[in-house]
């Protein structure tokens, strides 16, 4: 099993939709490092959901449900999508000046590579992730 941490603007799709939705395909990648990672995901593997923009909070969590196919938003070029089914709620979004602040977190490419919109998390990341967002 693997971690992941993908990163939304709030404007285009709400962690709050997600939990209406229930499901959603994570498409419309266009970075190739976050694509290489979208193939790298595998059924089972668990997800953040983090809100960029003037959010910039984690707000839950969700699991991979299929295994990666092409993006089909995409009109050329070679891109990936996977569909994602949302797991829960923090009861208390995770600030990215939290995370900067957290021991475990501030090594993360959230932190260091913060125009990636598709990252690896160590299983300690995540745990810490749910920790802060006050689920443990």
């Amino acid at each position: 099993m693997a971690y992941w941490l993908v990163k939304e603007e709030p404007t285009k799709y709400t962690f709050e939709q997600f939990l209406k939705d229930q499901r959603t395909c994570w498409d419309g990648v266009r970075n190739y490092q976050a694509r290489n990672n979208l193939r790298q995901m595998k059924e089972e593997d668990f997800v953040v959901f983090y809100h960029s923009g003037k959010l910039k909070s984690a707000m839950g969590y969700a699991k991979v449900v299929s295994a990666p196919y092409p993006d089909p938003t995409a009109e050329e070029g070679d891109w990936t999508a996977v569909d994602l089914a949302v797991q829960q709620a923090f009861p208390e979004p995770v600030s990215l000046a939290r995370v900067r602040a957290h021991a475990q977190l501030r090594e993360t490419a959230l932190v260091k590579q913060s125009r990636l919109s598709v990252m690896p998390l160590t299983k300690l990341q995540f745990a810490a992730f749910c920790q802060l967002g006050g689920l443990q």
